[in-house]
């Protein structure tokens, strides 16, 4: 595993009171991001992952878009392994991402911790199923 590399995970609802970004704090800006970028917002459906309690990763309804926080890979190991584990617990419904911070999946350094958790690569995107 990857050993303390990174804090307690957690994945929660982007509405739900627990989240604290988009309410008690602004949603943090993102390494690298650009103006105009996609933005996470309390969307219904929406999904935030916690490590320690730092934002790592927003979920749009689906999975269609993922937006990141880290380039630490053991940071986001871990918490593709947790979307993995709310997706197979029932938490989550399947999730198909196309597009992470911007560009296709695939031409995203996330694809291989999303491959690694378990999604697997499909003509639209990267799939997991419950």
């Amino acid at each position: 595993g990857a050993g303390g590399a990174a804090g307690a995970i957690t994945v929660l609802a982007a509405a739900d009171p627990a989240n604290p970004f988009g309410s008690a704090l602004p949603w943090p800006a993102r390494p690298g991001e650009v103006p105009g970028a996609h933005r996470p917002g309390r969307k219904a459906g929406a999904v935030v992952v916690l490590s320690g309690g730092k934002l790592v990763l927003y979920v749009e309804r689906g999975g269609k878009t993922l937006l990141s926080w880290t380039t630490d890979r053991g940071v986001l190991a871990a918490a593709a392994a947790g979307l993995v584990e709310a997706v197979r617990a029932g938490a989550l419904g399947r999730l198909t991402v196309e597009r992470a911070d911007g560009s296709g999946v695939y031409e995203s350094p996330l694809a291989q911790a999303l491959a690694d958790a378990g999604f697997r690569p499909t003509p639209r995107g990267l799939r997991l199923r419950g």
